[in-house]
């Protein structure tokens, strides 16, 4: 993992694979362009190399006097505060500069970039956490491996009043990338190797050691007495055994209600007897990504030793088509005693989802959230820039919403109306598992709610955001920053 950490550096004298400096439009000067180095700057400058636009780079090999072996100039606007996007897109090209020469450590001179609405352990925070997710390669099942050669980096700070926070910031977002890089690789790893039970082990690995987190896994027997009918259904069809993975963080008082996230974990989904078409059906090793990113919160907040309590539930199963699997028109009995008319199998992340929001009542919960790739109607109606955020308290889906903004991992809050509930309505059930075309991210959340009715509950709809397609196809460990950011409020407040 990279080690990141601040001080005090000296931009001529600081030996370092790589010295990233700011360059500034018009006639500001970085403080750290000092004599000799700042000359240097100018003639670029006029030679027109660099403008200091944002979105400008230039990457010099060796630069003069300075102890340094390269020096990265990084163009930083006029002295005005920077967008947030501007902001992360001057990471991203520090972060590729860094990695296309292989350097294994880095010093960063900008702390004299500001962003608009935020201070500055904010942006040494989101330098750590996007720089750190940078270096993650999925390479554990190929021969050759080629990990990120950067190990370290050093954020400068002169201001000896601001250095506590900028130093929280750095630990805050490294936390928060190996939460990320955790939820990456799981939901990378394919459908054979990641099944229930690698999820269930590897949530026992995590708490391995650790004095505040502990796990429990509930068996098929077990959920069987439980009358967990609906998550059962989903697994009927497989010969992997589904798994309810409980871990349980106490970081707070003995006596406060905890924070409870409940992940869908289909560790591949075919779609069950509605199955799917084949191109692109790689991809369904995807589906178990919400509980992907509620280890890798649970792995962050012990990093941080977060002062609140959290459970952390993965309902995890596998959606495959035999002899015994769910067919469209059985009915099922969940948990909670209520019916469920099966329309599709392919809508079963709500059915494995559904018991295990009825399990959490017994915490007497504070907040249940819970985060699925749940519907590819949400992917029509966000897109991949946004999660699908339903809640049924204003108050949690504004504290989550904020997180978002906050931890730059955005959601959008969805409309949860009672007009939508009509579309649910079976004359064989007490419930249908979909509502039709017309609104399907939001008849999927107010299936959830119905399981949902006795403690404060949001839902994210993680589909459009979970992954990549395409060239860069892979796992995006998102919304791991939004949660953690999330707890990081709700345990201050």
């Amino acid at each position: 993992m990279l080690t990141i950490s601040s001080q005090t550096i000296n931009a001529l004298t600081c030996r370092t694979a790589c010295l990233v400096l700011p360059v500034f439009s018009g006639k500001k000067m970085s403080a750290h362009a000092a004599g000799e180095l700042g000359k240097l700057v100018t003639t670029l400058q006029k030679r027109g190399d660099i403008a200091g636009k944002p979105g400008d780079s230039l990457l010099l090999p060796h630069a003069g006097n300075i102890a340094a072996e390269r020096l990265l100039l990084v163009g930083a606007g006029d002295g005005k505060p920077l967008t947030r996007t501007q902001y992360l897109s001057l990471l991203n090209t520090i972060a590729d500069h860094l990695h296309k020469v292989k350097a294994k450590d880095a010093a960063l001179l900008v702390d004299e970039i500001g962003v608009q609405g935020r201070d500055h352990a904010w942006c040494a925070e989101l330098a750590a956490r996007q720089l750190a997710n940078s270096c993650y390669r999925f390479d554990t099942l190929k021969k050759d491996k080629k990990p990120a050669a950067l190990q370290k980096l050093t954020w400068h700070t002169s201001d000896k009043k601001q250095q506590k926070a900028i130093d929280h910031g750095l630990a805050s977002g490294r936390a928060v990338a190996g939460g990320m890089a955790l939820a990456r690789e799981l939901g990378n790893l394919p459908g054979n190797v990641c099944t229930p039970t690698y999820l269930a082990s590897q949530a026992q690995q995590l708490a391995r050691g650790k004095k505040n987190l502990s796990v429990k896994v509930l068996e098929e027997k077990q959920m069987r007495e439980l009358k967990m009918g609906s998550l059962l259904s989903v697994s009927a069809g497989s010969d992997e055994p589904a798994k309810l993975v409980i871990l349980d963080y106490k970081g707070g008082a003995k006596n406060a209600k905890p924070v409870v996230l409940v992940g869908k974990g289909i560790t591949f989904d075919t779609g069950g007897i509605c199955i799917k078409p084949g191109a692109g059906m790689e991809e369904m090793k995807f589906d178990m990504c919400g509980a992907a990113s509620v280890l890798g919160v649970m792995q962050a907040i012990v990093d941080l030793q977060l002062p609140l309590n959290v459970i952390g539930m993965l309902a995890c199963a596998e959606n495959m088509p035999n002899g015994r699997a769910t067919k469209p028109g059985d009915i099922v009995t969940s948990m909670s005693g209520k019916t469920i008319e099966v329309i599709n199998t392919d809508a079963e992340g709500r059915l494995v989802l559904c018991d295990a929001l009825t399990y959490a009542e017994r915490y007497e919960p504070a907040a249940v959230i819970d985060i699925a790739t749940l519907t590819g109607a949400c992917v029509i109606a966000l897109g991949n820039h946004a999660s699908g955020l339903y809640s049924n308290r204003d108050e949690l889906g504004e504290q989550l919403f904020d997180a978002g903004l906050q931890a730059e991992d955005k959601a959008w809050r969805m409309p949860l109306w009672e007009e939508y509930q009509q579309q649910l309505k079976s004359p064989y059930a007490d419930i249908a598992n979909v509502g039709g075309r017309n609104a399907g991210s939001v008849t999927a959340a107010c299936f959830l709610a119905r399981f949902a009715e006795k403690y404060p509950w949001a839902h994210l709809d993680i589909a459009g955001t979970a992954w990549n397609s395409g060239a860069n196809k892979g796992a995006t460990g998102r919304p791991v920053p939004l949660l953690v950011r999330f707890l990081q409020s709700y345990a201050h407040s």
